[in-house]
């Protein structure tokens, strides 16, 4: 068996396993009917241990990765247009999928009565923002519902420990083993999350019936094209912007081999080096496609600011809360940018950012089983959206550091013209 295929079934173990213990415990939940809820016990102690790490794992994982930064400044510089980039194709892609969801029912079909849904509040933007990123005492931050005032908390600590050099050091190691202790923790947590996962669903399948996974099959049917267009339309879009419709021409000509590639391993990193070729193949200059497709890898996430917004619409369709108003649509969007640049470029930033919808958007607790679901079912095609928007990414960033004319001048001294 070659070293591809063995990797590609075990990226795809634990969500194949997970999805088979779904099926199983929403099968058990259709047969016992609301029998179904002495299994209600087992799901409910999954979940509560599972909020229990979401705070330490998001300030150690993320104040020991600022930490060791020992360049704030060149770190600064490095990020400048390709933050840029990256923020702009990301926000285009929430606000694409705010407006499909005015037309398209994503999450239809099912309305859950949580045991403690919180009512979402009617707040303006300007108050969205300040209790977005700050709390008025610090006990505060230790709260799963204002997760983002502690991801701010957890920078600002991780930059002044870094500003500190030699005397900040064993401190940073601190952090690092810690973040390490939390990540063995999770590890050995969700080796039981097939069981709490089965015994979750059986108790909401038996209490509501088969129409749970049907929402599933439903949303899923509905987001798959919907990515599938982002790629072809909006990418070729962004590869016009960078070089004309030569640019459309050299990045679908190059692109599918990491497009597949990124399918099987649900892994941007993984895609790297193919990204590179097809960069190098395109023609952008290797000292861009260098650091734009390693940094794009954790902090370009297009395919997840669509699931984000994604998630939450599906949520608010289950839980019956609203997610309407442009007040909250902006929130959304900067929930989603943040997650994709930010959150994502952290360790274990996947459960953060589900986390977050379901706290930020006053979700009840049951909420979070359901959105991890739904982020393994979406990650395949979400992961080919991320990687392959590197590559794009990149074509434009190239496009604004050496003009218009940059793919007629085969910077890479790689590029392959049959296109």
């Amino acid at each position: 068996m070659s070293e591809q295929k063995i990797q590609v079934k075990a990226n795809y173990r634990f969500p194949v396993i997970l999805l088979i213990s779904v099926i199983l415990g929403g099968v058990a939940g259709v047969f016992l009917g609301e029998k179904a809820t002495i299994f209600k016990p087992l799901g409910q102690i999954f979940i509560n241990l599972l909020f229990t790490l979401i705070i330490p794992l998001v300030f150690f994982s993320i104040a020991s990765a600022i930490s060791g930064f020992s360049d704030l400044s060149r770190l600064g510089k490095m990020l400048g247009s390709v933050i840029g980039v990256f923020v702009f194709t990301g926000a285009i892609a929430s606000v694409f999928m705010l407006i499909l969801i005015q037309f398209i029912p994503y999450g239809q079909g099912l309305v859950i009565t949580a045991s403690s849904t919180a009512e979402a509040a009617q707040l303006s933007l300007g108050e969205h923002l300040v209790n977005m990123f700050t709390v008025s005492d610090f006990p505060e931050l230790l709260s799963k519902s204002r997760m983002m005032p502690l991801i701010v908390f957890a920078i600002f600590f991780g930059v002044a420990v870094a500003m500190l050099g030699e005397k900040g050091k064993g401190v940073h190691q601190g952090l690092i083993n810690i973040s390490e202790v939390i990540f063995k923790m999770i590890g050995l947590l969700m080796k039981a999350a097939p069981i709490g996962l089965a015994a979750y669903f059986a108790n909401l399948t038996g209490i509501y019936g088969p129409s749970l996974l049907g929402t599933y099959a439903k949303a899923m049917a509905l987001f798959y094209p919907t990515l599938f267009f982002y790629f072809f339309v909006f990418f070729a879009f962004y590869a016009y912007m960078a070089a004309g419709k030569d640019g459309i021409k050299a990045f679908f000509k190059n692109i599918f081999p990491a497009a597949v590639n990124a399918i099987g391993t649900r892994s941007s990193a993984a895609t790297i080096p193919l990204n590179l070729e097809a960069c190098n193949r395109i023609g952008v200059p290797q000292d861009v496609s260098s650091v734009v497709l390693p940094m794009g890898a954790t902090m370009h996430m297009d395919g997840s600011c669509l699931s984000c917004i994604f998630k939450i619409t599906v949520l608010s369709a289950i839980f019956g809360i609203p997610f309407e108003g442009l007040g909250t649509y902006a929130f959304a969007v900067m929930v989603a940018v943040f997650s994709a640049t930010a959150i994502s470029a952290v360790p274990g930033g996947g459960a953060v950012g589900e986390a977050m919808i379901v706290t930020m958007f006053g979700f009840p607790p049951e909420a979070l089983p359901i959105v991890i679901m739904l982020g393994q079912l979406c990650d395949p095609i979400t992961t080919m959206v991320n990687s392959t928007g590197d590559s794009v990414a990149s074509m434009m960033i190239t496009r604004i550091l050496e003009g218009p004319q940059w793919l007629s001048r085969n910077l890479s001294g790689l590029q392959n013209k049959n296109w």
